[in-house]
């Protein structure tokens, strides 16, 4: 290869990774076949034999023989006289193969077919980036901080590929710094000029969920699942899981033995509360364990609306809602429902347990109450009888029966 040197190009070629071999031969060959095209004005009687081990390739280009008189195209046909200078044997009609030269080329054909090949690998670098982490949104990807400006910084993985992780998906209290090893999931890929532009987020609830599942192995074998988190960053956040396994508390398998587990996710949210909490598709009931630490004394579920009304004592009523609503809100999210938070009534009659009825209604029919979220007298009388059989499983008269105890409870008083 006379004149140029398309070893470097050729190497820089054969280090792209997961491009199999067939895509790299017919990129290169359509490469050199777009520079004959432009000096031959067709390339259908060309061979291209490329070598990418060595960096190496030919061309050979076949004609057919004329009488010297008769030769229109020099493209396709060559002269008896051209012919015999290669081989006197040679006679009108035979084929020529012979091997075109670079320097045949002229220097800048050649430097724009380097260009060229060197544009394409370009273009396919960036497309296998885009792909690998199109494939990869939602993964954790551990980099290190590049480079840190006022509105992103800019983060190297592993391969020294550049990804950018924004300030708007950073955790409020994330101090950064060049050299800092960061953790984050990949939050979207976008094309922009051809060029990929991977987005990272530390505040996405999938960064909460992926540390979970490292430091949490009945997540990552699937006996525990996550059904829902919602968070603010950095402030509080509420997971809901659930244990596909009898043996196994969901809850207490997340927190780990004194903390342990939680801990780790803890300190990278930088320090924002975790609460975690057992998932049911007893709605009632999922609003009370939502709304820990807060205790729920009764709730009125609106289906249509969407809403659900939860009664408290005065003095659980901040704990409910939170620091600028912040618990309240967190929750709402949780269940799917607007959560509106009123005062019980302190100069109604107290409520009373249901355990106290104990020696009048059996502990199975008290059991059933318990399940649909009703721990006290005026959480089951605050339901209507045809909403507590459907949701209880309960027969109609059983029903009726407890409501009549517990009502007669409160005609004594």
């Amino acid at each position: 290869m006379e004149n140029i040197n398309l070893t470097e190009t050729f190497t820089e070629f054969k280090e792209l990774k997961n491009i199999d071999r067939p895509t790299m031969m017919s990129v290169l060959e359509d490469v050199f076949r777009g520079t004959l095209l432009k000096l031959y004005g067709s390339d259908d009687n060309f061979d291209i034999i490329i070598n990418i081990d060595k960096g190496d390739f030919e061309i050979w280009r076949n004609r057919t023989i004329v009488a010297d008189d008769a030769l229109r195209d020099s493209t396709h046909e060559i002269a008896l006289s051209e012919a015999q200078k290669i081989d006197a044997t040679y006679e009108i009609g035979d084929e020529v193969t012979d091997e075109v030269r670079l320097q045949k080329f002229g220097r800048r054909a050649v430097l724009a077919l380097r260009q060229n090949l060197a544009g394409r690998i370009a273009d396919m670098e960036k497309l296998q980036l885009y792909n690998k982490y199109t494939e990869r949104i939602g993964e954790l990807v551990v980099g290190e901080v590049y480079q840190v400006w006022k509105k992103e910084a800019l983060v190297l993985d592993d391969e020294g590929n550049e990804l950018v992780l924004p300030k708007s998906e950073q955790i409020p209290s994330d101090f950064l710094r060049k050299g800092d090893t960061v953790r984050a999931v990949v939050y979207k890929v976008d094309l922009r000029n051809n060029t990929p532009v991977i987005t990272l987020s530390r505040n996405a609830p999938e960064f909460l969920e992926r540390l979970f599942e490292i430091e949490v192995p009945e997540i990552f074998d699937g006996i525990i699942t996550i059904k829902k988190i919602v968070r603010v960053p950095g402030e509080r956040a509420k997971v809901a899981v659930e244990s596909y396994d009898e043996r196994i508390d969901p809850v207490g398998a997340c927190v780990g033995m004194k903390g342990a587990r939680i801990h780790g996710i803890v300190r990278e949210l930088k320090n924002e509360n975790i609460d975690v909490i057992n998932y049911t598709g007893n709605i009632q009931l999922l609003v009370q364990r939502a709304l820990s630490p807060a205790k729920v004394a009764s709730a009125k579920i609106d289906e249509a609306n969407k809403r659900i009304e939860v009664y408290l004592q005065p003095n659980e009523i901040s704990m409910a809602i939170g620091k600028g609503g912040l618990n309240i809100r967190l929750a709402s999210q949780l269940v799917g429902y607007e959560i509106d938070v009123f005062r019980e009534d302190v100069n109604q009659e107290e409520d009373v347990s249901l355990d106290e009825f104990s020696d009048e209604i059996d502990a199975w029919i008290i059991d059933a109450l318990k399940a649909i979220g009703c721990d006290t007298a005026k959480s089951v009388l605050h339901i209507p009888k045809s909403d507590l059989v459907k949701r209880t499983d309960l027969e109609e008269e059983t029903v009726e029966d407890v409501v009549r105890i517990l009502s007669e409870e409160f005609d004594e008083e």
